[in-house]
């Protein structure tokens, strides 16, 4: 099987949905001989923030000269950036021949597209003989694939409401989602949490008997510079080079994981693994400036909490554009008028559009949230033709593509494909 066989397969995938629960992950896991139990890893989830935390995580172990796996969900542009060791796409070749080899089990055990995929990760991770893995979570934590893991260290980047109409309608119930992913005597590291989520992870680490590292207690914060302390004689000042006081936080959390599981101590690796992220594991789709003259951004907030940080950050800029257009896209499960009201006062025009895929809202969907709220949109059919033309704006005129990873990646994706 070639891999554009193999991938139309695993992609045919999808039409089992999201289907949660460990059962068929683990037994497809056991007819592979379990490579996940020969891995140390890192394991995280978050509502906001998991992605750019682990590419943080896996960046320092690196310039640790550790060999690192980075597993993370969705792709941008190749299905191969989910898989990735010290900043290597998992190979073509390892793909196709997975899924050619379990074609069978597959397909009589009915396996979702992130069941195999996160196997596939397992697998290919103990082949290659990393040192170290750092694994996010797909959707909450506790019926993730992802959660058959007994990991050296959990990560635990931020909660908010997401995925109501599966993980809950309140933060605690989510909260206790991502919580589950603690194991026994786990050392666990959470981000700045409010205090509903807090109490219910405190919970779940004294039933544990866990260590929970909160980040708050390791930083000195003035509103626009952190330092992290390590101990009485170190500390390092968090200056990640993605835009937004947001990813000082992640970049801090990353740095106070690494710092207390590994005892590792080289404050000038920490800087490097910070500073070189995106060289190190393919990072993007974090307030990326993908143009300037005009300015095109493309940023992945997807929920009230990211859209709050993206504005947080947007803010700074925003008066030095003559126009300002949000194209905005989002998954159906999303707080999307929340989302778009917040949005609103930020921008002269909005224009929505939808995306290939199962569970993303239609165009006429998010049409309708915007008529509740009385906000003024346009719909566009062909987003990437709309960057495309947005290229030849006026220099002082900016465009935000903003919402689902799915939007920015199919996006990038045909406009990478006219270059080439």
């Amino acid at each position: 099987m070639d891999l554009e066989t193999s991938l139309k397969k695993l992609f045919s995938l999808h039409t089992f949905g999201i289907k949660l629960g460990l059962e068929n992950t683990t037994a497809f896991l056991e007819h592979l001989g379990n490579p996940q139990q020969a891995l140390k890893t890192i394991h995280i989830a978050g509502s906001n923030g998991k992605g750019s935390t682990s590419s943080f995580i896996a960046s320092i172990l690196q310039e640790f000269g550790f060999k690192v796996g980075l597993y993370t969900s969705p792709h941008f542009v190749k299905f191969n950036e989910r898989v990735v060791i010290n900043g290597k796409q998992i190979e073509d070749e390892f793909v196709a021949t997975f899924i050619s080899y379990n074609e069978k089990y597959i397909d009589e055990h009915e396996l979702t597209f992130f069941e195999v995929t996160t196997a596939m990760a397992f697998q290919y991770f103990k082949e290659m003989n990393v040192d170290y893995c750092v694994i996010e979570t797909g959707l909450g934590g506790r019926l993730d694939s992802t959660n058959v893991l007994d990991p050296l260290a959990v990560v635990i980047t931020s909660i908010s409401l997401e995925h109501t109409n599966v993980l809950g309608d309140t933060i605690e119930q989510i909260a206790s989602e991502k919580a589950a992913i603690i194991k026994n005597s786990s050392n666990v590291f959470t981000g700045i949490l409010k205090k509903e989520a807090e109490g219910i992870v405190e919970q779940k680490c004294n039933e544990s008997k866990s260590k929970n590292f909160r980040l708050e207690d390791f930083i000195d914060n003035d509103g626009e510079k952190i330092k992290l302390i390590f101990n009485n004689d170190n500390s390092i000042d968090i200056n990640p080079p993605l835009r937004g006081i947001y990813q000082k936080y992640n970049a801090a959390l990353a740095s106070l994981t690494v710092s207390k599981t590994f005892l590792l101590n080289d404050e000038k690796k920490y800087l490097s693994g910070i500073a070189n992220v995106s060289m190190n594991t393919g990072l993007q789709g974090r307030y990326e400036f993908f143009q300037k003259d005009p300015t095109i951004i493309f940023d992945s907030a997807h929920n009230p909490e990211g859209i709050e940080n993206f504005l947080s950050e947007f803010v700074r800029e925003a008066g030095s554009y003559k126009k300002k257009t949000l194209l905005f896209g989002a998954m159906r499960d999303k707080a999307i008028g929340d989302m778009l009201l917040m949005l609103s006062k930020s921008f002269d025009e909005i224009m929505i559009t939808e995306i290939q895929y199962e569970r993303a809202a239609k165009a006429d969907e998010i049409s309708e949230f915007c008529k509740r709220f009385d906000i003024p949109v346009k719909q566009v059919i062909e987003p990437a033709s709309f960057v495309r033309s947005f290229t030849k704006r006026n220099a002082d005129e900016c465009l935000v593509v903003l919402g689902s990873m799915y939007l920015l990646g199919e996006i990038k994706q045909q406009l990478l494909v006219e270059v080439a």
